[in-house]
């Protein structure tokens, strides 16, 4: 028992070439298609390579184009050939001049041998899986498409709204149930004979000449009329994209070629000469038989087209610029922001980065630039603490900042001085951990020699944007682990938060708290506020404060219930 094979032919000529030879000089015929359109010189160049092989023949030559009848005229024609010259044939073998052969045809042989009426071709019906890739699936066969979608776009488009406006709809031939798969098929002799010689030919051939991509529909679907037993599945490994487009394997896919145990893969790059060194050399392989087994390698396919449509996460290309809430993260690490506390603890920052070991920025969107730790001009990834820079795009430049230093975590400091074109980035950010004492912004105001009623303009100023960044923060929208605390509630009892937020970020540390960093004096703070309130604003973050000149609340207050039994 043999298996022949067709290759349908229209570039990489020379590659084609070898590949035919290989077959042929193991004991395979080949029946070699060159498209009409391949040049004179180039043609000839092929018969002349493959000329001293009296199992290589060519059938005749058609003019064929992306998704059109003519690519199964020269499939049926090619096949009708290699079932008259080759008589011993008991399986034929489609593929393409792009094809290489990654097992020895030995291999194949057996292979067939044990399933002597085994028909090899993807068949499934559009009902049953929705693959397809570009909208047409059941209307393919329904509709009229007498224009090639690569070089008629327009007349395509424009004739298939017109039937789908006026209700048109073929009527399928009796008694064919269309299917869909690869045009990649091995088909035993019998089965490719009955589709061959069909009385019913004429009629199926007309009625798939005005099918959309025949070549995938073609013999998939006449073969359920025929075949005695039916494998849903080709034997040659290719690989699509989530465009509907063939992945190209180049020198580097070599294990992974090696580890499908196909024994065909298409499309093979024409310069990928390590490969056809490789699986061409015509010593047989000393590799274990296995069952073709192209799941081995989908993982990394799957993580291919994940990498391609969705990036990496945090990462903004210029070729890859996700749409507005269709990013794959809106940053690349986990970072923490710190609202109020630089302005309610003296050197919060240097305390923050001995108590977490890592990297703590001062304010970053300040009005007067970015403030990097120690004082740095420039940081990873050549940015620079330039406010009108920083301010053209500061969403870019939190990501920057972000995927620039992955692997060390950010801390940073923020306010209502600073940018608020960030606020909702932040918000709706997994990877953003926001702590925030409100009403903090007025202990830099108290400490401030500057005329009262300047002092109550700024509060009334900073109080709003506040106002209006608290109303981001407690939406529904918000993805990122938030804790807000007034002022006055913090100053009670500033231990147990900074020790939930230590926690938070090093959740791997066990040690404990012992002191707090050291708090501004806000003797008199509570005074402070009422005299804002005397002038007319009315301070509405900063929590419950005694108007004495000691801010914390009385002594006198009750400690919380226990019940003891």
């Amino acid at each position: 028992m043999s298996v022949g094979f067709i290759m349908m032919c229209h570039t990489a000529l020379d590659r084609a070439a070898q590949v035919a030879r290989h077959w042929a000089e193991s004991g395979a015929p080949v029946v070699i298609h060159v498209d009409s359109q391949v040049s004179a010189p180039d043609y000839a160049r092929l018969t002349r390579a493959v000329a001293d092989l009296d199992t290589i023949s060519f059938s005749p030559r058609f003019r064929c184009g992306w998704g059109t009848w003519s690519l199964v005229a020269a499939s049926q024609a090619a096949a009708e050939q290699m079932l008259a010259r080759h008589a011993e044939v008991r399986h034929v073998y489609l593929a393409s001049g792009s094809c290489l052969s990654l097992r020895p045809v030995a291999e194949l042989v057996d292979y067939l041998d044990a399933r002597p009426w085994t028909d090899f071709i993807e068949s499934v019906t559009t009902a049953d899986v929705g693959w397809t890739v570009g909208g047409l699936d059941t209307e393919r066969f329904t509709l009229r498409f007498p224009f090639s979608w690569k070089t008629q776009r327009r007349l395509f488009d424009r004739y298939t709204a017109l039937q789908r406006r006026v209700g048109f709809r073929r009527r399928i031939p009796e008694g064919l149930v269309p299917h869909l798969g690869s045009q990649w098929w091995c088909l035993t002799r019998q089965t490719l004979s009955a589709i061959l010689t069909d009385p019913d030919r004429p009629t199926y051939d007309r009625y798939f000449q005005k099918v959309w991509i025949p070549d995938e529909s073609y013999f998939q679907t006449l073969v359920r009329l025929y075949a005695t037993n039916i494998e849903s599945r080709s034997l040659t490994l290719s690989k699509f994209d989530f465009q509907g487009k063939p992945h190209i394997f180049y020198d580097d896919h070599l294990q992974l070629l090696r580890r499908s145990d196909c024994f065909v893969a298409r499309k093979i790059w024409p310069r990928a000469d390590r490969l056809y060194q490789t699986f061409l050399r015509p010593s047989p392989s000393e590799e274990p038989r296995a069952e073709p087994n192209p799941a081995k390698i989908d993982r990394l396919f799957s993580k291919a087209v994940e990498r391609r449509t969705k990036g990496r996460p945090g990462l903004y290309m210029q070729s890859r610029f996700p749409q507005k809430d269709r990013e794959n993260g809106k940053t690349s690490a986990p970072y923490s922001v710190f609202q109020g506390f630089s302005d309610l603890f003296e050197n919060f920052e240097g305390w923050l980065s001995k108590a977490v070991g890592a990297r703590v920025h001062g304010h970053l969107f300040g009005p007067e630039g970015a403030e990097f730790t120690g004082g740095e001009q420039v940081f990873n990834g050549g940015l620079i603490s330039n406010p009108v820079l920083r301010d053209y795009n500061p969403r870019a430049f939190l990501t920057n900042v972000i995927w620039n230093s992955r692997g060390e975590r950010q801390c940073f400091m923020y306010g209502p001085r600073d940018t608020q074109k960030i606020n909702w980035l932040m918000a709706t950010d997994p990877n953003a951990q926001i702590s925030v004492i409100t009403g903090a912004w007025a202990v830099p105001l108290f400490r401030a020699n500057e005329n009262f009623a300047t002092i109550r303009r700024e509060a009334a100023r900073l109080q709003k944007i506040e106002v209006d960044q608290l109303v981001i923060l407690r939406s529904m929208y918000v993805k990122a682990r938030v804790r807000i605390w007034t002022m006055a509630d913090f100053i009670d009892n500033p231990m147990e938060p900074l020790q939930t937020i230590i926690d938070e970020i090093s959740p791997r540390a066990t040690r404990r708290l012992t002191e707090a960093p050291k708090m501004m004096d806000l003797s008199g703070f509570g005074q402070f506020l009422q005299n804002l309130k005397n002038q007319g604003m009315q301070p509405r973050l900063m929590g419950d404060f005694p108007t004495g000149d000691d801010p914390r609340p009385s002594t006198t207050r009750r400690g919380r219930p226990y019940l003891v039994k």
